[in-house]
Formats: structure tokens, C-alpha cells, sequence
């Protein structure tokens, strides 16, 4: 029997050939596609284009910590709802929704480990989780981080990746902006390294507060970091804005970052950086 028949004027194969979803991943920049493998085996960074794909906190975590190995910290602190607050649905119900969709507890993760043999804390933000967004346990995890680091001298790094504060702890999450900011001043007394990490997003209540604190502080391509979005900057002022407003080359360029560092390049650049800052050969 052959492989192939001719039915009316189409020929088909008798065997049929299955593609598993999501083989293929479109890069949004160039409207190319690029094989999962080859996207995994890079880090989620399109080897053509340079673009940056949105990973999540544990993602960056084995990029980070030598053989994936670290200590979380700060696990036991979960989310509540003081305010009882209700949108669409009740705060409480997201929530839960959300941690069985992620697997996570709240949109940050702290960890303790090393980094090419350095020891660090690094706290990391997951989009995944409410877009991010800062509410009282991101907030006091990433104090954890912060005293962590103080208490023992090891150098922290945060990963920010948020769309700002929750709307749905209200004045609760605006609080975290101060408590952070005070807790950085307290590790910069110290003389404790901190090193700010920002991708895209990063945005809101984050980046007016620990992400610009930075003793250096570092981005990824093309990331969308700013307070207020471009569109809603060009709502209030009925400007149009200059081209790449608000990603990491812009702020590069003006001042705000010191350094832009792909994702397959972190882990080596950030070692060379804190063994420059402790004198470490």
C-alpha cells in the first residue's frame, strides 16, 4: 500500500503527522518563530532578534544559584485580606485562583544562596502572580532579603518584574514603598551591597522605590520601566513621546541605569560586578 492517495484533485498521506502545541513561539518584535528547545536552551532570549521573554522568579533562580541550589526565605509569610476588598471578584477568591494557577504563594520569592561561589540573597518578582504587584507580603519578604543581607554581610540583589502596587491592599501596599526604601538606607549604612536588576515591567510603586536604589542599578533589554505608562504620560501632558521612551536603551541613555545586561550574559556580569565591588580575585 503507498504512503500517499489521491483523493479528487488533492493528494494526501495516509499516516498523520501531530505537531504538539507550542513547538513554534512567535517573537513579537519580528513576527519570526523560533523552536521551544532552542528558546529554552537560551534562556527564553531569541538568538536573532535579542528579545527578552518573560520568564518566571524560579526560572531566574536557576540562572542565578550555582547548580540551582538555594534556601528560601521569608515562605511562611502569606497573603491575607484586611480590607475584604471586591473588584470583579473577591480579593480573597484571586488569590486563590492565582497561587493554584502559579504555584506560588505571593508574586516574590527570596532565596539565599551562591552565585559562581559568592554567597547572595536575592529577592525576585514573578509577573505571573497579579502582574506582579506589590502588596504587604512582597513587601516584607523583600525585607527579609534586605535584613538577611544586613545581618550576615552578603550582597543582595532584587529582580524587579511588576506592574506597581495592588490596588487591593489600598494604603497597605503604598506603605511597602517607604518601609523598603528605609530598610535599603539601613544596608547602605552597613555598606552592604545591593545590587537592582530590572525587567520588563518594571513599573509603578516599584520602580519609585527599590528598584531606583540600587548601588548599581541594571536592566534588560528592551524593558518597559517607568512610574506611569506611555500611554497614560501622553494622555496627561497631549505630547507624543520620543521613540523607545521608557525601555532600558532610553534610560540607559539618560542617566538612570549604569549598566543593560541580556539574561545569557547575567550571571557572569553580575559575579564580575561584586567581585569588583568586595576585591575578590
Amino acid at each position: 500500500m503507498s504512503w500517499f492517495k489521491r483523493k479528487e484533485e488533492n493528494i494526501q498521506t495516509s499516516t498523520k503527522k501531530d505537531m504538539p502545541e507550542g513547538v513554534w513561539v512567535k517573537v513579537p518584535t519580528t513576527g519570526e518563530t523560533i523552536h521551544r528547545r532552542e528558546l529554552e536552551d537560551n534562556l527564553f532570549v531569541d538568538p536573532l532578534s535579542g528579545h527578552h521573554f518573560r520568564i518566571g522568579a524560579k526560572k531566574y533562580f536557576e540562572i542565578i544559584f550555582d547548580d540551582n541550589k538555594y534556601q528560601l526565605l521569608g515562605e511562611e509569610i502569606l497573603p491575607t485580606d484586611p480590607l475584604e476588598f471586591t473588584d470583579r471578584k473577591k480579593y480573597t477568591d484571586r488569590l486563590e485562583t492565582t497561587q493554584k494557577k502559579t504555584g506560588l504563594t505571593d508574586a516574590a520569592l527570596i532565596a539565599r544562596g551562591k552565585m559562581n561561589g559568592i554567597e547572595i540573597v536575592v529577592g525576585c518578582m514573578d509577573f505571573s502572580f497579579i502582574g506582579g504587584s506589590m502588596g504587604s507580603v512582597v513587601g516584607e519578604r523583600l525585607s527579609i532579603a534586605i535584613d538577611t543581607a544586613r545581618e550576615h554581610k552578603i550582597p543582595l540583589i532584587i529582580i524587579s518584574q511588576s506592574g506597581g502596587a495592588r490596588m487591593m491592599e489600598s494604603v497597605l501596599s503604598l506603605m511597602q514603598l517607604p518601609k523598603t526604601s528605609a530598610k535599603l538606607a539601613l544596608l547602605d549604612e552597613a555598606g552592604v551591597p545591593y545590587i537592582s536588576y530590572m525587567t520588563n515591567p518594571t513599573t509603578g510603586g516599584v520602580t519609585a522605590s527599590y528598584a531606583m536604589l540600587g548601588d548599581f542599578n541594571v536592566a534588560e533589554p528592551g524593558a518597559l520601566i517607568g512610574f506611569a505608562g506611555p500611554r497614560v504620560i501622553r494622555q496627561t501632558i497631549g505630547r507624543d513621546l520620543p521613540e523607545g521612551f521608557q525601555t532600558s536603551e532610553y534610560l540607559l541613555e539618560h542617566g538612570f541605569l549604569d549598566f543593560i545586561v541580556p539574561r545569557t550574559e547575567m550571571k557572569a556580569k553580575l559575579t564580575q560586578l561584586l567581585k569588583l565591588i568586595l576585591h575578590k580575585k
